[in-house]
């Protein structure tokens, strides 16, 4: 599953889930200041102008090309408008992420199996660890240049909702095991500045990055590797 389109769809309406009771909620994953529960009409026009304002301005120039200044010619608004809605650049870029994570949220959730329900939880374990490379991969100087710092990168709600998400997968699987553990563990292998030195640097190739997440979740699970 590919996330390059991801800046320019609407964001799609989210399904109700379909996880166990003890499963995680959809969370919220903007900061309170970056995504208003009650906008008003205008107001919400306006943020969506500015966030596709602002992937049009990665898609032509990359991250570098995004200031507050640029987003808000490329809107037709006033450069108070934009730090009035997303505070500095970072929250602009995190608010650009929050889009897309909800929509992954919302698919590994309530979308179609196997990333969704209806697989058996391994299955949709290793689609999870492919759905989020890739989507990584896409997005990776973005992903980077709006990471929060590291004090704080780990208790994210977004990475909340994933962490609780593989959990849950992982106590299906070996419900024996340290899994909030295991978790943290299989996430790791999957965060961008990891992503960035494998295919980057080293010059790995996607297919590999996945067919070793695909060993990974059989090593760890104890389960019979994908052929």
């Amino acid at each position: 599953m590919l996330y390059a389109g991801f800046m320019s769809a609407a964001l799609p309406p989210f399904p109700m889930p379909e996880e166990p009771v003890d499963a995680p909620e959809l969370l919220q994953v903007a900061p309170p200041s970056l995504e208003e529960p009650c906008l008003r009409a205008d107001a919400a026009r306006n943020r969506a102008a500015l966030l596709e304002a602002a992937a049009r301005l990665i898609a032509e120039h990359g991250v570098a090309g995004v200031t507050m200044e640029a987003v808000a010619a490329a809107a037709k608004v006033g450069k108070g408008t934009v730090f009035r809605r997303f505070g500095d650049r970072t929250g602009l870029l995190m608010a650009l992420l929050d889009h897309a994570d909800r929509r992954l949220q919302a698919d590994f959730m309530g979308g179609p199996p196997p990333l969704g329900p209806g697989a058996p939880p391994v299955d949709r374990l290793r689609a999870f660890g492919v759905a989020v490379l890739y989507r990584s991969a896409e997005q990776l100087d973005l992903q980077l240049a709006a990471q929060p710092e590291p004090t704080r990168r780990f208790s994210h709600p977004a990475m909340g909702a994933r962490r609780m998400h593989v959990t849950m997968l992982l106590r299906q699987i070996v419900p024996d095991a340290d899994c909030e553990l295991l978790a943290q563990t299989l996430l790791a292998s999957l965060d961008p500045a990891l992503i960035h030195y494998r295919t980057r640097q080293c010059g790995m190739p996607m297919a590999r990055l996945e067919a070793g997440w695909i060993d990974l979740v059989a090593r760890v699970t104890g389960t019979e590797p994908l052929r």
